[in-house]
């Protein structure tokens, strides 16, 4: 059988990565975390689950090519 993945809602990855889960649908959803890499919509619906190993894998690959820093107003600045 192929790899397995570990599929988060978004409650569940602002638990895995210390964000606020509001933070993560109106700041990074669609500009650091794209549909179709990190995150789906099962069976065409509305809820949408990401998935782990690809965040994983793009926040250890991003983190030599720039600096982000998480705002208090949810937004990110980037350094660097």
């Amino acid at each position: 059988m192929g790899q397995q993945f570990t599929y988060l809602t978004t409650e569940g990855l602002a638990e895995r990565i210390h964000y606020d889960a509001r933070t993560i649908r109106d700041s990074l959803k669609d500009s650091v975390l794209i549909e179709g890499i990190h995150y789906f919509r099962p069976f065409g619906g509305r809820k949408i689950l990401y998935v782990w190993e690809n965040i994983e894998r793009d926040m250890w690959n991003g983190a030599d090519d720039h600096v982000t820093i998480p705002m208090a107003s949810g937004g990110i600045c980037n350094g660097g």
